[in-house]
């Protein structure tokens, strides 16, 4: 089979807006994601030698977890302004690369993704996710495995490979009980509160000794340090609400594994319109010359 991989985009999106200082287009157009989106995509491409890249973006409105937590995500800083006004071009330059754009209102990125990895693998095909976010660490495997970008404290990394023993090395659990372990550690990137005190360590110890959150709730009595077990017990209905937000939905609509046709005119267009100069003349002769790319 083939290998696939699924982009989070606005994860994506966001390194390439803070990774290169600020550039416009003459007329003060913010341009700076937008290179570092069309380098970064080629990078990719390159380097893995896909079937094809599938990006996801997020609509807002993750209805079903906004239910059960109504300030989930609620502490983020709104997107700047510069980021928004690139989004239209980053999906339309995604589009003209030959890459699929997938988003649907009222439903997570993260879940969409997750549902459309899990349906690839099961086809037998090997899938990269290209995201920073630990939620999905939940779902590698042996065909599914993250790609992590370059810390940006030290670019020169490269892009790393992150497979099941690289989850069990980095969060002291195996992807099976990432949901668990996130649901009683918290996530603040997600607003998701953990257990007051708890942190990697004591979960992951708790969660080898009793499997997972239903399993340290029933065995509250017997956690050491002795000061969680009343902890645990009072806190049982938000650690089980946690676990419902924590853990990936997948079975959410996918689309059909197909790859998409590249427009170079299109891209040509777009990227002449947006005055990015070498991005256009690397096109050209990507596109002209396909085999050596």
């Amino acid at each position: 089979m083939s290998k696939w991989l699924l982009v989070d985009g606005f994860n994506l999106a966001y390194r390439c807006f803070h990774a290169i200082p600020e550039l416009t287009r003459a007329d003060g157009f913010p341009t700076n994601c937008l290179h570092g989106w069309v380098k970064s995509l080629w990078k990719l491409n390159d380097q893995e030698r896909p079937e094809a890249i599938l990006v996801f973006f997020d609509l807002g409105g993750a209805q079903d977890k906004l239910a059960l937590l109504p300030e989930y995500k609620a502490h983020r800083e709104e997107m700047p302004d510069a980021l928004v006004r690139q989004l239209p071009y980053v999906k339309s330059l995604t589009k003209a690369l030959g890459f699929v754009g997938i988003e649907m209102d009222g439903v997570e990125s993260d879940d969409l993704l997750a549902s459309q990895a899990r349906a690839l693998a099961s086809a037998g095909h090997d899938v990269l996710i290209v995201s920073s976010d630990k939620d999905f660490a939940q779902i590698v495997d042996d065909r599914v495995k993250i790609l992590l970008p370059p810390p940006t404290a030290n670019p020169k990394l490269g892009w790393r490979l992150l497979d099941t023993s690289g989850v069990v090395e980095k969060f002291g659990v195996p992807p099976a009980q990432i949901a668990d372990y996130l649901a009683l550690v918290g996530d603040t990137s997600d607003n998701i509160p953990g257990l007051d005190g708890v942190g990697p360590k004591t979960a992951s110890k708790w969660l080898q000794q009793y499997g997972n959150v239903e399993g340290v709730i029933a065995h509250a009595s017997e956690l050491k340090p002795d000061r969680f077990q009343e902890t645990v017990r009072s806190s049982a209905d938000l650690l089980r609400r946690n676990l419902k937000v924590t853990t990936l939905n997948l079975s959410l609509p996918t689309v059909a594994a197909e790859k998409t046709a590249v427009q170079p005119e299109a891209l040509f267009q777009l990227l002449e319109e947006l005055e990015m100069k070498s991005s256009l003349a690397d096109a050209r002769k990507r596109y002209a010359q396909p085999e050596l790319f």
